[in-house]
């Protein structure tokens, strides 16, 4: 495995060109774009997207693009930095891609596992999540039941259209007397 990882990490050569020869895939050479820019030999795809990453950072915070009066070259400025930091980003995910495809040639059998393990942690995901639903209904089926045993109790008060009447009656405050 250390030697298919070669290339991401300090002290390794930077990958090779893909192969292509692997039985039953066709070739691989489209999956790593060409390289934008002059690449130090001894760095890393991920030393290339940190220093990228640090790049666009320190122009959005550069005191340059604050004092700067030129909008226009200040967002030209940003947006390479930007679109530097995106091209690496995609070749690192090109890097991983290539790994993920030689692996699942080499050995089928631990995708599979790994897809098995997925989806049995989304199954306990949402095995999880139905009973989290299931005891909100039990707790609201509870505070309807109260209200309806709530509404129900007032039996003992006689019926009849005037009885809600002087009952309303009863609550108003008595008009005060004028001296």
């Amino acid at each position: 495995m250390a030697s298919s990882m070669s290339g991401m990490f300090p002290g390794q050569q930077p990958p090779g060109p893909p192969p292509t020869g692997a039985p039953g895939v066709p070739g691989q050479s489209g999956l790593l774009p060409a390289p934008t820019g002059p690449r130090n030999p001894n760095s890393t795809l991920v030393d290339d997207l940190e220093a990228s990453f640090e790049a666009c950072f320190a122009s959005l915070v550069s005191q340059d693009y604050v004092n700067g009066t030129d909008q226009e070259e200040i967002r030209t400025g940003v947006d390479q930095c930007i679109q530097k930091f995106l091209d690496v980003a995609r070749q690192t995910e090109c890097f991983f891609l290539q790994k993920r495809l030689q692996l699942s040639v080499q050995k089928p059998e631990q995708v599979i596992k790994e897809d098995v393990s997925e989806l049995r942690n989304e199954l306990q995901r949402k095995e999880a999540l139905i009973q989290k639903h299931l005891s909100k209904i039990r707790h609201w089926q509870q505070v309807m039941e109260d209200i309806n045993v709530q509404h129900k109790k007032p039996t003992e008060v006689p019926q009849g259209p005037l009885v809600y009447l002087e009952q309303a009656s009863a609550n108003i405050p008595a008009p005060m007397k004028k001296n």
